[in-house]
C-alpha cells in the first residue's frame, strides 16, 4: 500500500510525526512517502520542527509559499497533482484544517483517490473561520474519518457520514506530546531565563479576529500587561502580530531581555522549548486550537480568547476557558485561576498515546479488503 502524507504547517507536523513513527513497524505493508506542501516555510515557523520531533526530512516539497488563501490553496492543488500522478499512491493522510488539508483532498479525490482526514469532525460553526471551510470540504469528501472525541462523530454523524467511515482513535496531538514531556523537562529555559517554574505564564496570539482590529487588539494587550504586572507572560509572537502590532502603534506593550516581568516578546520557539514553558507555566492564555488540547493534558488552565472552539471536549472535561476577546471577561478568568479558583480537568477517552497505532490498524484493516 503506498500512502503520501500531507504537512503543511507546524500543526500539521506535530499531528503527523506520530502517524509516521506507527507506519515505520509495517515495512512490508506499507511504502509511505511526506510531502510537504511548504505552507509554512520559515525556519523557525516550519524546519525546526521535524528537528524537534524527530521527523524525517520530507521526501517533496511543493515550495508553495505565502499568498491569499485562493492562491495558496491553487498553488498547491496544481502541484500536488503532478505529485498524485507520478506516484500513483493508494491513499492520501491528510491532517488537521489549513489549507494544505483542503487542497490536497479535493486533488486526490478528482483523482479517484482514497483520503484520510486525521482529526476529522471538529466544528466551530464559525465560517468566519478559514479553518472552519477547510474542515467541512474535507470531511465531506474523505473516505476515512479519524475523530478524537465524541463531539466529533457527532458532528459528523449528524451531516449525513456514514457510520463506517467514522472511527474513534483518540488524539495524535497527543501522542506526540506524550513522546516528548521528558526530553522537554531537559530544556532548560525557564532556568535560563531566570524563571520559577510555575511563576510566569505563555501566550499565543495571531487570529486575524484577534490582531487585524487596532482596537481589539489594543483591548487585549491592555489587559495582559494588566495580567503581567502579577504574573510575567512569555510571548513568542507570530509574524503578523509583531506586524499587526507595529502597524497600529502598539509596540510599546512589547518588552524583551527580562523575562521576570511583563510581556516578555521572544521569537517564535520550537516544538520542545514551548512544550517547555507550558509544561511549567502557572497559566496558558491562547487563541489557537492545539494548545487547548495540550494544556488538558497537561493540566494547565487554558484561557482562550475566541468566541467559539472546534474543542469543547478541552472545556467540558479539561482545563480550558472560553472567553472571547472582551478584555474584562479575559481579566475576570485569569483572577479567578490566579486564586486558585478553577475545578480539576480530566483527560478525555483515549488521548492515551496511542492514537497513531489505532489509525494504521484501521487503514491496513480495511484497505486490505
Amino acid at each position: 500500500m503506498k500512502i503520501l502524507n500531507i504537512v503543511g504547517a507546524r500543526p500539521n507536523f506535530m499531528k503527523m510525526a506520530p502517524i509516521i513513527e506507527a507506519m515505520n513497524a509495517y515495512p512490508e505493508q506499507i511504502n509511505h512517502l511526506l510531502v510537504h506542501t511548504g505552507q509554512h516555510y520559515d525556519e523557525k515557523m516550519s524546519s525546526s520542527f521535524f528537528v524537534d520531533l524527530g521527523m524525517p526530512r520530507p521526501d517533496i516539497n511543493l515550495e508553495v509559499g505565502s499568498g491569499s488563501h485562493a492562491e495558496q490553496t491553487a498553488k498547491i492543488m496544481v502541484e500536488f497533482e503532478k505529485v498524485c500522478l507520478r506516484e500513483k499512491p493508494d491513499l492520501v493522510i491528510v491532517v488537521g484544517d489549513v489549507n494544505s488539508t483542503m487542497a490536497c483532498t479535493i486533488t486526490a479525490k478528482k483523482l479517484g483517490i482514497q483520503v484520510a482526514h486525521v482529526e476529522a469532525g471538529l466544528r466551530s460553526r464559525d465560517m468566519g473561520m478559514p479553518e472552519e471551510i477547510n474542515r467541512l470540504c474535507t470531511d465531506v469528501l474523505c473516505d476515512f474519518l479519524f475523530t478524537t472525541d465524541h463531539f466529533a462523530d457527532e458532528n459528523l454523524l449528524a451531516e449525513g457520514v456514514g457510520q463506517e467511515k467514522i472511527h474513534f482513535v483518540g488524539n495524535v496531538m497527543i501522542d506526540t506530546l506524550l513522546r516528548h514531556r521528558e526530553k522537554a523537562k531537559e530544556v532548560g529555559l525557564v532556568d535560563r531565563w531566570g524563571l520559577k517554574p510555575k511563576g510566569f505564564a505563555t501566550l499565543t496570539l495571531h487570529r486575524p479576529s484577534n490582531v487585524d482590529d487596532p482596537v481589539v487588539l489594543g483591548g487585549l494587550l491592555e489587559a495582559l500587561a494588566d495580567i503581567s504586572r502579577q504574573l510575567p507572560i512569555i510571548f513568542p509572537i507570530h509574524p503578523r502580530t509583531r506586524k499587526m502590532a507595529e502597524q497600529f502603534g502598539l509596540s510599546h506593550f512589547f518588552s524583551s531581555g527580562d523575562a521576570v516581568s511583563g510581556l516578555w516578546v521572544t521569537e517564535p520557539l520550537g516544538y520542545l522549548e514551548f512544550l517547555h514553558l507550558n509544561m511549567n507555566a502557572r497559566l496558558v492564555l491562547t487563541d489557537s486550537g492545539g494548545l487547548q488540547e495540550e494544556t488538558t493534558v497537561l493540566g494547565v488552565p487554558c484561557i482562550t480568547m475566541r468566541n467559539n472552539t472546534e474543542r469543547p471536549i478541552t472545556c467540558e472535561l479539561g482545563t480550558n476557558f472560553l472567553v472571547g476577546n472582551d478584555p474584562a471577561r479575559v481579566l475576570e478568568c485569569a483572577r479567578k485561576i490566579l486564586s486558585g479558583d478553577l475545578p480539576q480537568g480530566r483527560v478525555p477517552d483515549r488521548w492515551d498515546g496511542r492514537a497513531a497505532e489505532r489509525i494504521v490498524r484501521v487503514l491496513l484493516d480495511e484497505m486490505a479488503c
